[in-house]
């Protein structure tokens, strides 16, 4: 946190940037108010980067487009009906997305959650409805001045997520603040207050009449931020994950005194943890990657549904990553997470324990290509996954994983440059196929091809001539029912 004197500093910076200089005088001189609201104003004094620049005015919307639209090289309107118009602004080599919105005065009205809107004329109001008190700061420019009359600054000093109003009715405005109360806790690190804690837990069911889409975006937010661990354990403890994602919950299994187990709910956030730093480390500077995060989280949800309390105090759990991939399917597919999201996080579920069997003994060079071949495009998330699903605290069994999963890489990475696993095909394609064999496509084809691609998995590229003598031969004893 930086000091209140470097925050002011910030704020000055950011008020003199060549974008907000610029639409700032623009509404000056047409004789309107004009403020930085936001995410801009926490984040500057935060010492924190901001890429968003959000505007709130007392200016209409055809008034904020009638200003705008001189400089600016494209406008938007898709949000107009809401009051915000959207813009791309270019001040000298600067180009900033900028957003303006006229005062609101919403409120929702309890059943849709859609906002009943009604336009305001002054800046405190407008204030009032937002989410969180740090969230409640605006600077008003050109004159550079703070307004914070909900104690925004008091909460960004001790670091406390609290609500402008009372939280019931905060949350009762919009349920999704309390989502937005656990994606804040994990992106700024702050904790959220006693009194917002205790509502998000007593009016966590009203999460229910969100809609699924604003849902989603909240909780993929929150996993793309640095520590999401905060804030998922945030909404376990408040119930609100029991209705959003009551897989997880659910991983809190019971722990008898004669069978013992992990804690699979702290392995799974354990497990996320590191899938992060392996994220990180590999691809340092790039954007998160939601889909080794959802599946890290999500890795042994099918553990709940396949827990066996063996004789003598053992705890299995046969096929959960089989039953875990159903469930992450069903899951985000009632979430309405996009097709490519649902089907690679069920299949990395689908495929994190293969690797263990290679710690079992060696695998054939055709074990590997078909680790690779099954893993796909998938492989480097794979690798990832499978090394952060070792949690063990025995740094024996934690090295000897680690070192065999070195093995692994260093194999595929050998075969590949032998091979060029990632585009395996049979010695022999389709056309090839019809012309030894003297067959016309059908299915017969298709048989034919799948053979010849196991036959490359588990001896390697064959070449041309010995492929057409072992399709042959194939064909011939095929035939001939042997």
């Amino acid at each position: 946190m930086v000091s209140m004197a470097e925050s002011l500093v910030r704020l000055s910076e950011l008020a003199a940037s060549p974008v907000v200089s610029k639409v700032a005088s623009a509404f000056a001189d047409a004789g309107f108010e004009l403020a930085l609201v936001g995410g801009p104003v926490r984040d500057a004094m935060l010492g924190r980067d901001t890429s968003d620049l959000d505007f709130t005015t007392n200016a209409s919307p055809d008034e904020i487009l009638r200003i705008v639209t001189p400089l600016s090289e494209t406008q938007w309107d898709i949000g107009r009906d809401f009051g915000t118009i959207g813009a791309r602004v270019r001040a000298g080599t600067v180009t900033d997305t900028v957003e303006i919105t006229t005062y609101r005065a919403d409120a929702y009205d309890g059943v849709t959650r859609k906002p009943v809107v009604a336009f305001g004329d002054s800046l405190e109001p407008d204030l009032k409805r937002r989410d969180f008190t740090v969230n409640a700061m605006a600077l008003r420019i050109p004159e550079v001045r703070l307004v914070d009359p909900f104690g925004g600054v008091e909460d960004l000093l001790s670091q406390t997520l609290r609500t402008p109003s009372s939280p019931a009715v905060s949350f009762g405005d919009d349920p999704l603040r309390m989502m937005r109360a656990a994606r804040f806790a994990s992106q700024l690190g702050f904790v959220v207050d006693d009194e917002t804690q205790a509502a998000m837990t007593a009016m966590a069911d009203s999460i229910r009449i969100v809609s699924v889409e604003r849902t989603q975006g909240e909780l993929s937010k929150l996993l793309l931020t640095d520590n999401p661990r905060v804030g998922i354990e945030l909404l376990v403890d408040s119930g609100l994950a029991e209705i959003v994602l009551p897989e997880v919950p659910a991983l809190r299994l019971e722990i008898d005194e004669h069978h013992h187990h992990k804690d699979v709910y702290q392995h799974s956030l354990t497990v996320l943890e590191q899938a992060i730093g392996y994220e990180k480390s590999r691809h340092p500077g790039e954007a998160p990657d939601l889909i080794l995060r959802l599946a890290a989280l999500l890795h042994d949800i099918g553990k709940p549904a396949t827990r066996r309390l063996e004789p003598g105090g053992a705890v299995s759990f046969y096929h959960h990553d089989m039953v875990g991939s159903k469930l992450a399917k069903k899951r985000l597919t009632a979430l309405r997470y996009d097709n490519d999201t649902i089907r690679d996080v069920s299949r990395l579920i689908e495929l994190h324990l293969r690797f263990f069997g290679y710690t079992e003994g060696a695998w054939t060079d055709s074990a590997v290509r078909r680790y690779v071949r099954d893993a796909g495009h998938l492989l480097e998330r794979l690798h990832m996954l499978t090394r952060a699903d070792v949690t063990t605290r025995n740094r024996r069994k934690a090295d000897r994983l680690g070192f065999a999963y070195d093995d692994l890489e260093a194999r595929i990475a050998e075969l590949r440059e032998q091979e060029e696993m990632e585009a395996v095909r049979p010695d022999l394609d389709g056309n090839a196929i019809q012309r030894v064999l003297g067959i016309k496509p059908g299915r017969e084809v298709g048989e034919a091809y799948r053979w010849l691609l196991e036959l490359r998995l588990d001896e390697g590229p064959l070449g041309e001539d010995e492929a057409e003598r072992r399709l042959h031969a194939w064909w011939a004893a095929r035939n001939s029912g042997a």
